[in-house]
């Protein structure tokens, strides 16, 4: 076989696989690569959506890190929910997966009341829940007040406002049950029959036989849920203005992370900065700070992925 014959058999064998991965270049090159490369050309641009932008250097990056009061408060809060809300949504949706897995009656019953807050809307949810924390009227503290137990400010308080949230979050915890009962029903038998035969408690079984076969799922659970914790906003948001009393209209402008910025998080920067302050440069700074945290995080938990395995087997 001649060359030239290899050689237009070696470009039609590129052009069909070219042509197989055309769907996949084309949504990556449009939603994902040009977008995050004209983040980072915004990033050193003064741009404030009106006028052609102007190169400003570095000084975007300076003004975020250095003067932008709000930056610091809001990267704390992101990585507390990240680290704390993550962590017991996981923990919280294993157990309720566990449990609705060892009911013998009405388990459609408890899946249902379970999974039911998940699809409530994430504006409707917070703001019941900002009344019923209210500190002055809400039900829960007048029955923590009735019983005799100390009552928090809730979402008026840069205290508790974080945990509010957590537990915001904990009550929709539906589609964690729902991954996990998945998960759960599919461990073999054979294997708990094994371990009980060996005389293992309960806990050495969900240890070496449970753990080991879920933890995929866990691994999968853990990702998804700190790159939706990146991208915290409107629970937050709504939280502090229902809380805050103040009626946004027209003409107004409400500078989200009441009370005291303990509800503020990075996604909110960057609508604050890009459709309130019309600064296009500063809001792709903070946008690239949200991206590389999430790589970051996700490269550290795909890297300790072996580890989550190896602790179950041991």
């Amino acid at each position: 076989m001649s060359t030239s014959t290899l050689r237009a058999k070696h470009r039609r064998s590129t052009l069909r696989t070219l042509a197989f991965l055309s769907p996949w270049l084309i949504g990556f090159t449009v939603f994902f690569a040009y977008p995050l490369l004209s983040t980072v050309y915004f990033s050193f641009m003064h741009y404030d959506g009106f006028k052609p932008p102007t190169w400003s250097g570095t000084k975007n990056w300076t003004y975020v890190f250095e003067h932008y009061p709000f930056f610091w408060p809001a990267l704390r809060n992101t990585l507390w929910l990240v680290l704390v809300m993550v962590t017991l949504r996981v923990a919280f949706g294993l157990g309720v997966g566990l449990l609705i897995t060892k009911i013998k009656t009405a388990t459609g019953v408890f899946r249902t009341l379970f999974y039911l807050p998940y699809l409530a809307p994430p504006v409707a949810a917070t703001m019941a829940f900002a009344f019923l924390l209210n500190p002055g009227t809400g039900p829960v503290n007048s029955l923590l007040e009735k019983a005799g137990l100390p009552t928090p400010g809730w979402f008026n308080d840069p205290t508790w406002s974080k945990p509010a949230l957590t537990l915001l979050a904990l009550w929709g915890i539906g589609d964690l049950m729902v991954i996990f009962m998945a998960a759960l029903l599919d461990v073999p038998k054979e294997q708990y029959e094994a371990a009980e035969l060996d005389g293992a408690t309960p806990w050495q079984r969900f240890r070496y036989v449970t753990l080991p076969n879920i933890s995929p799922i866990v691994m999968f659970a853990v990702v998804t849920g700190v790159i939706q914790t990146m991208q915290y906003y409107t629970q937050p948001l709504i939280a502090g203005k229902v809380a805050s009393g103040v009626i946004q209209g027209a003409g107004t402008q409400f500078e989200p992370g009441y009370p005291d910025k303990s509800t503020l998080t990075l996604p909110q920067l960057v609508y604050n900065l890009g459709f309130q302050r019309f600064d296009y440069g500063s809001a792709c700074v903070v946008a690239l700070v949200l991206f590389a945290l999430s790589m970051a995080f996700t490269a550290l938990l795909m890297r300790r992925k072996g580890g989550l395995i190896n602790a179950g087997e041991r």
